[in-house]
């Protein structure tokens, strides 16, 4: 995979397709893979620039604080270093808190704004999960094993796992076999995802917004709708009702084939 050097690390990317730059963010715990679903489909009307953020994938892990605000701040300069002046952004939890602020500070660089599963600030329930997810993951020792044993538990509900647990068992391959992240550089992600907090930004979003929700999410549910809804000016609310598991998995890969361009 190709690699370059932004804010002092060294960034990891995928790039697919041709037409206009869709930059794709991921979620916790993921590397730019966690796309590859979506860009077989959006490679065939744009250039896909799947993205490892600082602390993930192939990209540098250095020591320090991370924020949302900081990953935001690399995938600007990012873009400056690749000549992208503007793109579409679409980001998944971490990669749709990255991408707020993104669109927030940086509004000549976002030309449309894909938001799924995201959260204005982080709040007492987000908190007290994630913090599970650091716990079994310092107890297991292992980030893969953390996603397989625990995040899995809120993306999937009990009637797909009884019903496809092949299925179930793919996606566990597909997590072993990427590259591992370290204890200590999950830790610094997650504690960006706990440290979230864009509710003033969210009225500096000028690009035209797609926020997406499924229904049976519980971590990012649509309790966040709203706040999101109503402080982002140019925003169209989507409740994802028939997808039976988190927004990101399953269902949802069919119905966001295409990013909602404006």
């Amino acid at each position: 995979m190709p690699k370059v050097q932004v804010n002092a690390i060294t960034m990891n990317y995928d790039q697919q397709g041709t037409g206009e730059p869709l930059i794709l963010i991921p979620y916790l715990a993921a590397d730019y893979a966690c796309y590859a679903f979506q860009v077989a489909e959006y490679a065939k009307h744009f250039t896909c620039i799947s993205v490892d953020l600082r602390g993930a994938g192939e990209s540098d892990k250095p020591a320090g604080t991370y924020s949302t605000e900081l990953f935001a701040d690399d995938v600007a300069a990012f873009m400056q270093v690749l000549g992208v002046q503007q793109a579409h952004i679409v980001g998944l939890s971490l990669g749709a808190a990255t991408g707020m602020w993104l669109a927030a500070r940086y509004p000549d660089r976002v030309k449309s704004l894909s938001l799924h599963s995201a959260w204005p600030k982080t709040d007492p329930f987000l908190k007290a999960a994630v913090e599970s997810w650091q716990v079994m993951a310092q107890g297991l020792l292992s980030v893969p094993e953390m996603v397989i044993r625990g995040i899995f538990l809120w993306c999937y509900t009990p009637e797909l796992y009884a019903a496809k647990p092949e299925y179930i068992d793919a996606l566990a391959a597909f997590v072993r076999g990427r590259p591992v992240k370290p204890l200590d550089a999950f830790t610094r992600q997650s504690q960006a995802v706990l440290a979230h907090d864009a509710e003033a930004q969210l009225g500096k979003i000028k690009a035209p917004t797609q926020i997406t929700f499924g229904r049976h999410d519980l971590v990012t549910s649509i309790r966040f709708a709203d706040p999101l809804k109503q402080n982002i000016q140019q925003a169209e609310l989507v409740i994802l009702r028939d997808v039976p598991t988190h927004p990101s998995m399953r269902r949802w890969m069919s119905l966001t084939r295409r990013p909602w361009i404006f």
